[in-house]
């Protein structure tokens, strides 16, 4: 057994997890370094994502027991009713599972939190499947995580826990379900059941990355492109800022708003409809971008358009909105992960390297003028600026949703010297020593399920 699985087999059986000569599903999906496209992959940008060497394991057995068992180790566990996802067998719908997992009590609700937040996760999945491929809700299960992706850092641990939970549930009430389905629906439960408004990237990374490429996904919504492979002398690492970094935040929300909010008004100007802004050409935004305002406020917006076609992010009163530099991101954003592409399979030497970094650079600082920066990563990418080609290092980039997490960084496969220098300088300048991403590892696909008896 490869990839951590034997060690998670072993504390199934030592820890007594599950009951002894129990056979359980078990299912593999690691995190992902975003490389570049980011935040641009609900706006329909191509993304190059690197799957880590960190992962969550899965492992589910039905039982008889009307309940969901959860037990995500190192937290304390946790039992849902059947009864309460599903009364009288009726799958309940994703709002009231929402506030089922809501951190606090919905305002103008009656309900409560039923559940601790981090069992939608867990137990999202499992709703999905009932409601979008019928899973009949009338055994129970018990479900056993195991998740070395480090939560807050940008890598997708979420979608990682969401990924390999299904495949796992799927796999042991004998669910059909193709990898790239599978991605969707995971997708749904965490915009529609966690409430975090993230795009497709992170799940289809997590079930379709193979070790040492990068995983090229044209975000339309989720077409598969040839996996880039990573040349013998490039590198590429994450360094973690230590800034928590969560896609459910404000900052992540206002900005992916401002985004549609800015191909409605575009659209308007156009004279032609628009389905994606990265569809729109950069000469095209610049020569239309007069239309769209640094930022506006919702009541204004609403008033003169109504509103937006994101199902998932809602134009609220009362608040203010970028929208053109969120607008114009995804525009620039699949330009630079096209050219990245490319340079990768047509060119060598420095000059390459160099460019590659240039455009990580350019990346980092349009987050930046999106809003979503944060003075951790700015400090990490000046550390690897001023490391630059003589320490083996050319560029940097803050990574997934931003406003903190982790800092892509693309260098010399030697370079892991430079690399330790800048988490040493970080360290002594914050007092935080950064956990560094360095290996890769297979996707959920590529891992396979596995039946183990215990």
């Amino acid at each position: 057994m490869t990839d951590g699985l034997d060690l998670f087999v072993h504390s199934l059986r030592t820890d007594r997890l599950f009951d002894a000569g129990a056979t359980v599903a078990v299912s593999r999906a690691p995190g992902r370094l975003d490389v570049m496209g980011g935040i641009a992959d609900y706006s329909g940008s191509l993304v190059l994502q690197r799957p880590i060497a960190e992962a969550t394991f899965a492992a589910v057995q039905a039982i008889d027991r009307p309940v969901l068992e959860i037990v995500s180790i190192g937290r304390e566990p946790c039992t849902i009713s059947l009864d309460a996802l599903a009364p009288a067998g009726v799958p309940i719908g994703y709002d009231r599972a929402r506030r089922m997992f809501a951190d606090t009590p919905v305002p103008d609700s009656t309900e409560t939190p039923a559940a601790p937040h981090w069992a939608s996760y867990v137990a999202g999945p499992v709703l999905v499947l009932a409601r979008e491929r019928g899973m009949p809700l009338t055994r129970g299960a018990r479900i056993v995580v195991a998740s070395h992706v480090p939560e807050g850092k940008g890598v997708s641990s979420s979608a990682a826990i969401e990924t390999a939970t299904m495949d796992a549930v799927a796999a042991a009430f004998g669910i059909a379900i193709e990898p790239r389905d599978l991605a969707l629906l995971c997708q749904k439960s965490e915009n529609l059941v966690t409430g975090a408004p993230c795009g497709v990237m992170d799940q289809m990374t997590c079930v379709f990355g193979e070790p040492d490429r990068l995983l090229a996904l044209l975000c339309q919504p989720a077409e598969l492109q040839p996996a880039v492979p990573v040349p013998g002398d490039i590198s590429f690492w994450g360094i973690d800022s230590g800034e928590r970094h969560a896609v459910g935040g404000s900052d992540y929300g206002e900005v992916r708003t401002g985004a549609f909010m800015g191909l409605r008004m575009l659209t308007g100007a156009l004279g032609r409809s628009v389905d994606y802004l990265a569809n729109i050409t950069p000469a095209d935004f610049e020569r239309e971008a007069r239309c769209l305002p640094e930022e506006i406020s919702g009541d204004e917006f609403l008033s003169r358009f109504g509103g937006t076609a994101d199902m998932v992010t809602q134009v609220e009163r009362g608040r203010r909105y970028r929208v053109r530099e969120p607008a114009a991101h995804p525009v620039h954003e699949r330009q630079r992960a096209g050219e990245f592409r490319q340079l990768l399979q047509e060119s060598s030497g420095e000059d390459r390297l160099a460019r590659l970094g240039q455009l990580m650079y350019e990346s980092h600082a349009s987050y930046g003028r999106c809003g979503l920066g944060s003075p951790g990563t700015d400090r990490l990418v000046e550390l690897i600026r001023a490391e630059g080609a003589d320490g083996g290092l050319y560029g940097a980039r803050i990574t997934g949703g931003g406003s903190g997490g982790t800092v892509a960084v693309i260098g010399l496969s030697h370079a892991s010297a430079a690399v330790a220098r800048v988490v040493d300088a970080y360290q002594r300048a914050t007092g935080y020593l950064p956990y560094v991403f360095a290996g890769t590892s297979p996707g959920l696909t590529a891992f396979g399920r596995r039946s183990i008896a215990l």
